[in-house]
């Protein structure tokens, strides 16, 4: 447990010196919450409408743009290998990457996604809602994020390939994340089923993403 805090002390500190991965995703989230107001008009009602859904997709493409630098400077700079020879398995670097880049770009989106709302004509109920969604469904994003990550870090310039591969696993968490958003709209049944499924997905992805990750990152390695 010692190796894993260091390392995700370690990649916290990267992302905070280097801030390319974080301040890229908060750029990236801020220019689209600003321009897509002035894209589609002054219709209030339709901004209202559409904004947890906008946000979501929002926070999901700037996870994605920050995915590539989960494994890729460290495979390029040979550390990644001396990771795979010390005491801590793949799978529990896997995750411990997955955990970092979450507390470092999808946790500081999920923050501000609902207090940047306003510019959407967010309805104010809809907002702690929102945020808790968007909490635990920014997990199951960076995992995500994490497995396409380690299927192409082999690979330059893979980060048009991370979407392509992993972007259909994003559409489960979608769904279910916009609809537990909602709050009492639907019908309080349906968003509290919407929630514990969403959870259900991130215990899932909490599962499988390692041991998939690590599968890829093995063949790589060899």
């Amino acid at each position: 447990m010692s190796v894993l805090k260091a390392l995700i002390r370690r990649d916290l500190m990267l992302a905070w010196r280097q801030g390319g991965g974080t301040g890229t995703a908060l750029g990236f989230f801020l220019t689209v919450v600003v321009l897509l107001p002035l894209g589609i008009g002054p219709d209030q009602a339709l901004l209202q409408r559409i904004a947890p859904g906008a946000l979501w997709i929002a926070l999901l493409l700037s996870v994605l743009l920050s995915a590539e630098r989960i494994f890729q400077p460290d495979y390029d700079d040979g550390s990644l290998e001396q990771m795979a020879l010390g005491p801590a398995p793949l799978e529990m670097i896997a995750i411990a990457k997955a955990f970092a880049h979450w507390l470092s770009a999808g946790l500081p989106l999920a923050i501000a996604a609902p207090l940047l709302g306003f510019l959407l004509n967010l309805d104010p109920a809809l907002i702690l809602p929102l945020g808790i969604a968007m909490l635990i469904g920014s997990l199951a994003l960076s995992l995500l994020a994490c497995l396409g990550a380690a299927i192409t870090v082999g690979l330059r310039r893979g980060g048009m390939l991370v979407s392509l591969l992993i972007l259909p696993l994003y559409i489960p968490a979608l769904i279910f994340g916009v609809s537990a958003s909602t709050a009492g709209q639907a019908g309080p049944d349906i968003t509290s089923s919407s929630l514990l499924i969403l959870i259900a997905i991130v215990l899932t992805f909490t599962v499988v993403v390692p041991l998939a990750a690590a599968t890829a990152l093995r063949a790589y390695l060899r």
